[in-house]
């Protein structure tokens, strides 16, 4: 366990940086982000062989450049970089650069081939895929006082224990009207509630209530398009664990894991800190979000059952299309990894092209979700989100 603590109270968008990507952070060990939680790369090389696929999709858009670039942000360890680059058709293989985009060192066994970064490379064509990436980006946590202001909450960083700052105020306070209210339109943001509001012949829906929270999405929104600006032409695709303007959670989502359990966000460096995304935010012009079951679906992953007819007459197939499909399950789950949101940026290639790619109809046992048009961004909303 590696303690960076101070016992500093901090704001959670510094001390989680430190606890993070800070010498001592939980990024810089050896083990990876494998050794503490499971991806959808992790889960299966389905994962890796439908971005392959994606990717192709995207060097047919481009007019197949000479150089096709496929950059991995936020690589890990190199482990989608590497399945992709390992399921591309020979000619488009021929073509393809790899790049890793990682705060940690660089692995010693990843292939000499790829490129490791700190930052996304300018001026590239082809593919930014951001797996997990943005809930690992610092935010800021504000929560509503007694009083009905947001005030931002500071972290002591060797324990986790939280007390109240400041008003939340600037662009954060921006962010928080347009993407994440946490104060009624009666009461001035930040600034006092009135004695009316809480008389007994007023209505208490709308009004902001103590302990509400919220991660402030900005840093993210500003790192999305920094990553999007690198790309002159292509499609970038951020894919986390999301949420939208219809149904934020009231006292939002911070939390922490370690060795593959959930636990207390302490910004110590023991553990991954994490919030859900805000994607409908981050979403740039022409931006679309879709669930990742919609999306793999799409691109030919499938949890359908192989027909029985060939444990007959290929029993080793039949076994091996079975495991097939039981990893495709779990990448398309409701309720887990299906229910993650693909944000799809076009830049300087037609949208047509990504309207094409999620044309096809849901099968007829998942139900397509409720869609929201706001701000020309289609969400398809989580199952479990629609109501």
């Amino acid at each position: 366990m590696r303690r960076v603590g101070t016992g500093e109270w901090r704001g959670w968008r510094e001390a989680t940086e430190e606890a993070l990507y800070g010498p001592s952070g939980f990024y810089r060990g050896p083990e990876g982000p494998a050794g503490h939680f499971r991806t959808s790369v992790h889960a299966s090389p389905l994962f890796a062989a439908a971005v392959a696929r994606l990717l192709c999709r995207v060097d047919e858009a481009l007019g197949r450049p000479a150089e096709l670039a496929f950059v991995d942000m936020a690589a890990g360890r190199g482990e989608l970089v590497t399945g992709v680059l390992a399921a591309l058709p020979a000619e488009v293989a021929s073509r393809a650069r790899g790049y890793a985009v990682e705060r940690a060192d660089r692995p010693a066994v990843l292939d000499h081939r790829i490129e490791w970064l700190n930052r996304p490379p300018k001026g590239i064509t082809g593919l930014l895929f951001a797996n997990e990436w943005l809930d690992n980006v610092p935010v800021e946590v504000a929560e509503v006082d007694a009083t009905g202001v947001p005030r931002l909450v500071l972290v002591r960083d060797d324990d986790g224990a939280e007390r109240l700052g400041e008003p939340v105020g600037g662009a954060e306070a921006e962010w928080l009207r347009r993407w994440w209210p946490l104060a009624s339109e009666e009461v001035p943001f930040p600034g006092a509630p009135s004695e009316e509001m809480f008389s007994d012949d007023v209505p208490c829906e709308g009004m902001p209530f103590e302990g509400a929270r919220a991660e402030i999405g900005l840093p993210r929104d500003t790192a999305w398009a920094g990553a999007v600006a690198s790309l002159d032409r292509g499609l970038a695709v951020a894919v986390d664990y999301a949420h939208f303007a219809a149904a934020r959670p009231p006292f939002g989502t911070l939390t922490g894991f370690r060795e593959g359990r959930e636990t207390a966000p302490v910004p110590d460096g023991s553990c991954d800190i994490t919030a859900h995304v805000a994607l409908d935010a981050c979403a740039l012009p022409g931006g679309r979000v879709v669930t990742q079951r919609a999306a793999l679906r799409a691109l030919g992953v499938s949890g359908a059952r192989p027909a029985l007819s060939l444990a007959a007459t290929d029993p080793t197939a039949y076994v091996r299309a079975l495991a097939g499909a039981g990893e495709a399950a779990e990448l398309t789950a409701t309720g887990g990894l299906g229910d993650f949101g693909w944000l799809l940026q076009p830049v300087g290639i037609p949208n047509p092209m990504i309207d094409g790619l999620l044309a096809d109809d849901p099968p007829a046992d998942d139900p397509p979700a409720d869609r929201l048009l706001a701000d020309g961004l289609l969400v398809d909303v989580p199952d479990h989100e629609e109501q």
